[in-house]
């Protein structure tokens, strides 16, 4: 924990070098600026975006989109994940089915869900969920199969019941393991949202990436790519906090 500060400052620093040797190939003329743009025209169309205020619009439909896919995921992937694994039967049925989901690249779904829902803000809340679902599904699967036995049986000799397995047993260990995968759960919320934008939509990150992808203009397509990123980090940062904060009790 105490190198952290020495790793930010390093890694600032790589980044810093990496832009500068970047801005410097861009002025000597080794990049094509209709392929490849500086790293000041990239921030000077991203200052351009926030400037005039069209951004805005656009930033809330992603976030609803991915913040809504995952809210939902999260929700119905832990229902999911937890009938599985104590009840034998729906864990047969509804393995298999995740297991195939998990086998095919989810995203290939954004057109299908966009004839199911249209392009509106339902069909990207459905790419999200459905990204979301199947990665909270197999981590509270998992979690719960992985918790020991020993420590079940121990609770059932004392006199607990379904209700202290669950308060004390289950949702202890499952919460560790959500809060430990809630990073790839918040990735795949985003890359559902902005994919689902990026096939069909009138508004959304996605669909400005669509705009810049069909006018050549690498420019507003990167300075779009940096402020998903930059968003998406923010949201990291977050989650890492609050996965720190909840999981003290681990020591």
């Amino acid at each position: 924990m105490s190198d952290r500060p020495g790793s930010w400052l390093r890694q600032l620093i790589a980044f810093a070098i990496l832009i500068a040797i970047w801005q410097g190939a861009a002025q000597a003329g080794l990049l094509n600026p209709l392929y490849m743009p500086s790293p000041l025209a990239v921030a000077l169309t991203l200052i351009e975006l926030f400037r005039t205020g069209t951004i805005w619009i656009h930033i809330m439909a992603t976030f609803s989109a991915a913040l809504g896919g995952l809210a939902l995921g999260i929700v119905v992937g832990a229902i999911l994940g937890t009938a599985a694994a104590l009840v034998p039967l729906v864990g047969e049925l509804l393995e298999p089915v995740m297991i195939g989901l998990n086998a095919v690249p989810r995203v290939v779904l954004a057109p299908l869900f966009v004839i199911w829902f249209g392009i509106a803000l339902a069909s990207k809340i459905a790419l999200a969920f459905i990204l979301v679902a199947v990665v909270i599904f197999f981590t509270v699967f998992t979690g719960i199969r992985q918790v020991d036995r020993r420590l079940v049986e121990r609770v059932m000799t004392l006199g607990g019941g379904w209700q202290a397995l669950l308060t004390e047993v289950y949702i202890p260990s499952v919460t560790a393991f959500i809060l430990g995968n809630l990073k790839v759960a918040v990735g795949f919320a985003f890359t559902g949202a902005v994919v689902g934008e990026f096939v069909a939509a009138t508004k959304g990150l996605g669909y400005l990436l669509s705009f810049a992808q069909s006018s050549y203009n690498s420019a507003l397509m990167i300075a779009l790519v940096v402020l998903i990123m930059g968003f998406v980090l923010a949201i990291f940062a977050l989650t890492g906090m609050l996965e720190r904060r909840l999981l003290r009790w681990r020591g």
